[in-house]
């Protein structure tokens, strides 16, 4: 019985130093989506909402992978797919404007 308690102890105590830890500590893509956070707060851009609602009516047809922000560009790049082809909408997010398309 103490031979199983003692892994189960030190595994508990690593999950719980874990829970301890700040977000940013194990947060890999943090950094891009705190600084669009920032910058849509300051109102510099516009956000990943107002963003969709400009772009995903223009993509029908084709699924939504989700959103990037490059903070360099100060532009959000849209991800979708159709027919097994991934496409690229870059918009510019301080006017929503669409600067290019790729596949």
């Amino acid at each position: 019985m103490k031979k199983l308690l003692a892994p189960l102890f030190a595994l508990s105590v690593l999950a719980l130093g874990a829970a301890s830890l700040p977000v940013h500590v194990y947060a890999d893509n943090g950094g891009e989506q705190d600084q669009a956070r920032k910058e849509r707060k300051a109102g510099n851009i516009l956000s990943i909402r107002q963003i969709e609602q400009i772009v995903l009516p223009r993509m029908s047809g084709k699924q939504y992978l989700g959103p990037d922000y490059d903070s360099a560009a100060m532009a959000y790049r849209l991800k979708f797919i159709q027919d097994g082809k991934v496409y690229f909408v870059d918009v510019d997010a301080r006017t929503g404007r669409i600067i290019g398309q790729s596949r």
